[in-house]
């Protein structure tokens, strides 16, 4: 595209329901029979399962055709051709981009990119950007630790695209970071939620105002916090601009986005990916608004190391009102509410992460890092809960405490163990935040 080009498709983003399923039909037609035909991996997944790619004529016999995980994809990986293994499709002389996944979940898995590939996640990430309103006249500050890791690689190579300006705040520290901003006049910025938040406040203790700055819009990735009202709101107050929300992953790729109208949902990026929701406990599959179940997600146009059918193990549902915007990329309600593996029963009760992060994000005097600790005294669950409080809060500590556990109570039907930390005890972090401990599962 060129940079004076808008960077959304209206043909693509404003079709009908039924024509995007048929788009995504083709399109998944095709990378079924690449696989099948390139990948070692692939072929004997669905050979097992008898399927071949003349047998994928609907939607209904994509249903029909195994999912993949994780796990299966670091068992492939680390052998000829080396370090991809029997999932790579194209020869290693043609692969031009390698990413990780960040290894939270386990041994990292390797990602193979072509340079069409690259193109590709540039390309989807151009949506994210147009739809969040970037245009060519943005500066976009860029605070991320240029590596192995994916995270805003991509959102680099898109700012470049839609021809905005790109400054890069790699190997700086928190303070530089804020100075470069203050002195380039940055009118934007990606950064994870956990890192927007500590940014300003470490941008306070410099007595520099983040409000004051010129960031006026902010896409985050890497943690479900903008898609929780709370913390949403926490980001917006500190620095006076417009957060959006984008979900996406290293084996996946840029799959979901917030528009301008911020309508309580991420789109799908349903040119370019194909996402089901599966109940975790039955294997149905849902169609209808207000059910929860996991993603399944192919990536429709990646080639090197194809991501067809995989159990990203993330919390969705389908939004039951189109959005204002006029894009027909249906929405997710609420974005990634959790992921399934991370949500956990303790003294029988369902409990999801990100629920304990809209209560404390919600309650004025307490600050933005804590902790949450299960763990057994017997056989009887326990959670401890870490918190800081704000110095100005000291005086009402009781009290902030008693609406702390009433909300929990309230929002998570459970008891916690409180214990309140001087502001800035507990750790910080730069990308994905590890807020949520289960001691149980190590024993």
């Amino acid at each position: 595209m060129l940079a004076n080009q808008k960077h959304w498709n209206p043909l693509l983003e404003t079709l009908p329901l039924h024509k995007v399923k048929e788009l995504q039909l083709r399109k998944f037609q095709r990378i079924f029979k690449w696989a099948y035909e390139r990948s070692k991996f692939h072929r004997a997944l669905y050979d097992r399962a008898s399927i071949r790619p003349e047998d994928i004529r609907s939607q209904e016999d994509i249903r029909r055709i195994p999912t993949v995980e994780k796990s299966m994809m670091r068992d492939v990986q680390r052998k000829d051709p080396f370090p991809y293994g029997d999932a790579l499709c194209v020869p290693l002389d043609e692969v031009s981009e390698f990413r990780q996944t960040s290894g939270t979940t386990g041994q990292p898995v390797y990602q193979a990119d072509t340079w069409q590939d690259w193109e590709w996640w540039a390309e989807c990430w151009s949506y994210i950007l147009w739809a969040q309103g970037y245009r060519p006249s943005d500066r976009v500050f860029i605070p991320f630790g240029y590596n192995v890791f994916v995270a805003f690689w991509a959102g680099h190579y898109a700012t470049e695209k839609i021809g905005a300006e790109v400054v890069p705040g790699g190997v700086l520290d928190t303070q530089a970071r804020i100075l470069k901003i203050q002195e380039l006049q940055c009118t934007a910025m990606m950064a994870t939620p956990t890192y927007v938040l500590g940014m300003a406040d470490t941008a306070r203790k410099m007595g520099i105002d983040p409000k004051e700055l010129t960031i006026r819009r902010i896409t985050c990735a890497g943690e479900p916090g903008a898609s929780i009202p709370s913390t949403k709101k926490r980001m917006e107050e500190a620095w006076a601009a417009k957060v959006f929300d984008h979900a996406g992953a290293t084996e996946i790729g840029a799959w979901s986005f917030e528009c301008e109208a911020q309508s309580g949902g991420l789109h799908v990026n349903e040119a370019f990916f194909l996402v089901e929701i599966q109940d975790p406990e039955t294997g149905e599959y849902i169609e209808e608004p207000g059910r929860r179940g996991k993603m399944i997600i192919t990536a429709l146009d990646r080639m090197a190391q194809p991501c067809i059918r995989f159990d990203s193990k993330d919390m969705i549902e389908w939004s039951a009102e189109p959005c204002p915007c006029g894009r027909t990329f249906r929405l997710i309600k609420g974005g990634v509410v959790g992921r399934a593996d991370d949500i956990t029963k303790v003294k029988g009760v369902l409990l999801a992460p990100s629920a304990i992060e809209e209560v404390i994000r919600s309650l004025d005097g307490l600050g933005d890092e804590y902790e949450a600790v299960v763990d057994k005294v017997g056989d009887i669950d326990r959670i401890t809960l870490r918190v800081e409080l704000r110095p100005e809060a000291l005086e009402r500590a009781d009290s902030v405490k008693g609406k702390l556990v009433d909300q929990l109570r309230l929002k998570t039907n459970l008891g916690y163990n409180i214990e309140f930390h001087d502001y800035g005890a507990l750790p910080r972090y730069e990308v994905k935040a590890k807020r949520f401990k289960d001691l149980r599962k190590a024993h």
